[in-house]
Parts: structure tokens; C-alpha cells; sequence
């Protein structure tokens, strides 16, 4: 580790603020990843005539723990929990349900206030909120990682091209950009969605046709001062090719500040997640989501938790990660140095 390096992370460190951000991001974003491990209405370890079997990640028909039906096994059911007990156990994750497991069990109509079965109360079809923020939660988080990660690679070539060769390069870069950059995007992303069938996929592909320009300003000021610089006259004197200057000697001096913006687009990207899902063209309608979320909270103002689960849950997740933006930015932008 570079002693520049090593210097900039001691400053990441020193923000407590942004450190304890970055720590308590780490931990959330750990649970959502484990989140079949926490939510589900599949037991984690069954053992079963001295066999053990793992439901949560394999198939088992019902047959194989004494009954009489070749689908798979319904581990909520009281017959199949009985015939587990009998010749064996079984341990389940904190809430038994999944995503899109609905309560069967609800003495009053959905949706219903949170109980010791629901901590955070189900929705408009009875599923468990808590399950649903968590899962919604983990497609939220790497949605806005992968699209923040290839919006950056693709702003950071065209910033690279235009800042390396300037001249017409750059004069027609520039106005293809102000022209791309005065479309209004979400009601671009909006149409586009409406055309194709709803798909996740589809719905990255479009939403990084319009989300890669984030990064091209700050990489192309930095090319444009790093091209004159005597180290980047001499490997060009010494005949290293273009394609090799730009990206083993100049873009390492320039990641760092491309570094700092990362965190802003990342909430960005969340932010314009949730709010497709909201208006209703975001990810397909049976996705966990926090804006399907809170659009349940506004189709029934009757059920508060619904909308305070969805709105704390979004307000948590980006502040965090806007307190990692500021230390980060602090810490790494070279023009906020000291």
C-alpha cells in the first residue's frame, strides 16, 4: 500500500461519522445478502430419520420426510411439521416468511398492524413487511452497486477519450453530451420501460443508457490537465502507444477523485430505483421493492407501518450512504487536500 494511499484512508478513518456510516452500510448490506438465511418459510436444517437436509437452498418433495405427495414439501404446514417432529427436528431462520409468503394465520384484514408474528405488520396481501424491506433491500443495493460500477467504466472512457485528444474530439464529445444531458431521464427511462415486457434486465440496460455521463466531466478535466504534463511528453517521445498512456499512466492519478463521486451515485441510482418502482415502472410488479413499498403505504393511509417502514428504511440507507460520500469525498477528491 502506497503511503498516499495509506495517508487517505487514515482520513477516512478520522471522519467518525463517515467511518461509522461505512461500518453500519457494511452490516446492512451483509443481512440483505443473507436475507434467505433470516426470512423464509423454509427451514435452514431439518434432520429427519438420522438425514440431514438443507431446504433453503434444495428442493425436497414431501414424500421424503413420511409423506404422501411428490411436489415439494410445504414446510408450514401443521401435518408436515408434525411428521419432522416425530422422527426428527428441524431449525428455522428469526421470521418465518419469505418475500412473498402471506399469513395465513390473521385474525383481522389485511393490511394488519404489526404483531409478535409480523414485527413491522404485513401488507395489502399479508405479507411480512420486515421480509419484504430485506429483501427489497438486497435487490435495491446491488441494482444501484453493478449499475453505479458500469456507469463508471463507460464515464470513464468517454471522459478519458475526450480529455486525451481534445480539439474536435472533445468540441463534439461536449455537445453530444449537453444534448443527452437535456433529455429529462426518468420520464425517458419511463417510456422505454412501458415498451418492453418488465424485466430487471431491461430495466438496467435502460437506466444505464442514461446514467453513464456522471463521471465524464471530472475524468475529462483531468485528462485534459494530465495530457501536457512532462511524463505524459516523454512516454510519448519514447513511443508508448496512446491507449497505454491514458489508462496505465494517467487514469491512476485520476481515479482518486472519480473515487469520491461514487457514493453520490450510487444513492443516485437507488434514489431513481425506487422511485420507478413507486410510479410503477420499475421492476417486475411480484419484486420485492421499498418504493412497491411505499406505494402501499399511499394506496392505504389507514396502515401507517407500511409507509413509515418503506420511508425510514430508504431515509436510513441513503443517509449512510451520503455520510460515506462526504468522508470519501474528503479523503480522496485531491482538490479538497490540504
Amino acid at each position: 500500500m502506497s503511503p498516499i494511499l495509506r495517508a487517505r484512508l487514515k482520513k477516512f478513518k478520522g471522519n467518525r461519522l463517515g467511518y461509522f456510516s461505512f461500518i453500519l452500510f457494511i452490516i446492512l448490506f451483509v443481512l440483505s445478502l443473507s436475507a434467505e438465511l433470516i426470512a423464509n418459510e423454509k427451514p435452514l436444517l431439518v434432520k429427519y430419520n438420522q438425514h440431514y437436509y438443507v431446504p433453503v437452498f434444495n428442493v425436497y418433495p414431501e414424500t421424503t420426510f413420511g409423506g404422501v405427495f411428490e411436489t415439494e414439501a410445504d414446510y408450514r404446514d401443521p401435518v408436515v411439521q408434525q411428521l419432522i417432529d416425530e422422527r426428527g427436528w428441524a431449525i428455522w431462520p428469526i421470521l418465518r416468511y419469505s418475500y412473498q409468503t402471506p399469513n395465513l394465520d390473521l385474525s383481522v384484514p389485511v393490511p394488519s398492524p404489526p404483531t409478535t408474528q409480523n414485527w413491522l405488520g404485513t401488507d395489502d396481501q399479508g405479507r411480512d413487511v420486515l421480509a419484504r424491506i430485506l429483501y427489497g433491500l438486497r435487490i435495491s443495493l446491488l441494482f444501484g452497486l453493478v449499475l453505479t460500477l458500469f456507469a463508471s467504466v463507460i464515464g470513464i472512457i468517454v471522459g478519458a477519450i475526450q480529455g486525451y485528444y481534445g480539439g474536435w474530439v472533445d468540441l463534439i464529445g461536449q455537445r453530444i453530451l449537453e444534448v443527452w444531458g437535456g433529455l429529462p431521464t426518468l420520464f425517458m427511462v419511463m417510456i422505454l420501460v412501458s415498451i418492453f415486457t418488465p424485466s430487471i434486465y431491461w430495466l438496467f440496460l435502460i437506466m444505464l443508457l442514461f446514467g453513464w455521463t456522471g463521471l465524464v466531466g471530472i475524468v475529462r478535466a483531468e485528462f485534459l490537465k494530465a495530457r501536457k504534463l512532462e511524463y505524459v511528453s516523454a512516454a510519448r517521445a519514447l513511443g508508448v502507444s496512446d491507449l497505454m498512456i491514458m489508462f496505465r499512466h494517467i487514469l491512476p492519478n485520476v481515479l482518486s477523485s472519480s473515487l469520491s463521486q461514487l457514493p453520490f451515485m450510487f444513492t443516485a441510482n437507488i434514489t431513481a430505483l425506487t422511485a420507478l418502482d413507486f410510479l410503477g415502472y420499475g421492476l417486475p410488479p411480484d419484486a420485492a421493492s421499498l418504493g412497491e413499498l411505499l406505494l402501499q403505504g399511499k394506496n392505504n393511509l389507514n396502515a401507517p407501518w407500511l409507509a413509515l417502514s418503506g420511508f425510514f428504511s430508504l431515509a436510513l440507507v441513503l443517509s449512510l450512504l451520503i455520510y460515506i460520500g462526504e468522508a470519501t469525498r474528503d479523503a480522496f477528491d485531491p482538490r479538497r487536500q490540504k
